[in-house]
């Protein structure tokens, strides 16, 4: 018998300038059904960073379109070659896969974007993508099953029609945390992974500096990622007069970031909405809790709320748990022990193992 073939049609790979968290999490699930017999195929958009055909670790990419054509590239993808399964990576946007598969369909979501819709697009053009993400994608994909990775967004995806029985919650898994030779730094230091765009709000971590500055006169801000909303960001800090203050490292390789996280105080996650939120559960695996809004989704999950971390209801309420923690050497100590505890609950291999299992099931329907 000739083994399983998956398909997962994707907007952006890893090694994508925009690249981020959610691809990390499809590559991973895609490398274990690889290594597990399984014939794995990624198509996804086009860029200058990869070739566009290639296999890494197993998994064949097919690299072909751009912002917008991908999404006729991998329609053609589907109809040609027809797999045993095929992922949908939805993305606020599907791919439409239903139309054309001649197989299961399971869709992938990481979280609802509502809030990131108006961010990105303005209020009209927000507006209709929101119609298609919550009214068209539910109907079309209405007898297909979903997976996504927080409790917070199937709860989210039921409220839109899609009944949580449909649906398969398989936390993103994490590397162990290498060996780092930083030390925590004596200044208080607050760190921000992620890529630097609109939705992700690193404005608002600028803004908690600023607001502090006075009463924590040596408090510095490391942000590290990079985006198209860099030169935005170089320019709220120069409004805040907090430049010096603010470093904008762009990329950085994993060790860099890893030393980075590990020398810091407090990691802050402003951002409009995470599916789940794996910076946060790499400072936890260095003892760094973190701080983001409780109705950002899956940071909820990530963060033990007054254990690992603190979620804020609102930006002053940001402010203010910002300041208890840099406050409270005793508390960022306990919150330290607790949160390296979490993040060892969590590994790659038994996400594989549960993604598997409902891949293996759509398999044999």
């Amino acid at each position: 018998m000739s083994c399983p073939t998956v398909l997962l049609v994707n907007w952006r790979d890893t090694r994508h300038p925009e690249g981020g968290g959610s691809e990390r999490y499809v590559e991973r699930m895609a490398e274990g059904l690889a290594r597990r017999g399984y014939g794995v195929t990624i198509q996804c958009a086009a860029h200058r960073n990869a070739p566009a055909d290639e296999v890494v670790r197993g998994v064949r990419f097919r690299r072909r379109g751009g912002r917008f054509t991908v999404y006729a590239w991998a329609l053609l993808a589907i109809a040609r070659s027809r797999p045993d399964v095929v992922v949908d990576v939805q993305n606020g946007v599907p791919f439409f896969s239903r139309l054309v598969a001649r197989c299961p369909v399971l869709v992938l979501v990481h979280h609802v974007h509502r809030e990131q819709w108006r961010a990105v697009l303005g209020p009209v053009l927000g507006r209709f993508g929101w119609l298609v993400e919550s009214r068209l994608a539910p109907w079309l994909y209405r007898k297909c099953d979903y997976l996504t990775v927080s409790e917070m967004t199937r709860t989210e995806l039921d409220r839109l029609g899609v009944a949580a029985t449909r649906t398969t919650v398989v936390h993103n898994g994490l590397d162990p945390a290498p060996r780092t030779r930083a030390e925590r730094d004596p200044d208080p230091t607050l760190v921000l992974v992620g890529r630097l765009v609109p939705h992700k709000q690193v404005e608002h971590a600028i803004d908690v500096l600023a607001r502090l500055a006075t009463r924590w006169p040596k408090l510095r801000l490391e942000v590290v990622g990079q985006g198209w909303w860099l030169d935005n960001l170089r320019r709220h800090a120069e409004l805040r007069d907090v430049q010096d203050r603010v470093t904008l490292h762009g990329w950085v390789d994993e060790q860099d970031k890893h030393e980075i996280i590990a020398r810091s105080w407090l990691h802050v996650c402003p951002s409009v909405k995470e599916g789940w939120g794996v910076a946060i559960m790499e400072a936890a695996a260095h003892g760094v809790p973190s701080i983001a809004y409780r109705a950002a989704g899956g940071v909820a999950e990530s963060i033990v709320d007054g254990q690992t971390g603190l979620l804020a209801t609102d930006f002053d309420d940001l402010v203010r748990k910002v300041d208890r923690l840099l406050c409270s050497s005793s508390l960022r100590a306990e919150m330290a022990v607790a949160g390296r505890a979490h993040a060892a609950a969590f590994d790659w291999e038994s996400s594989v193992d549960a993604f598997e299992d409902l891949v293996s099931r759509l398999c044999r329907s």
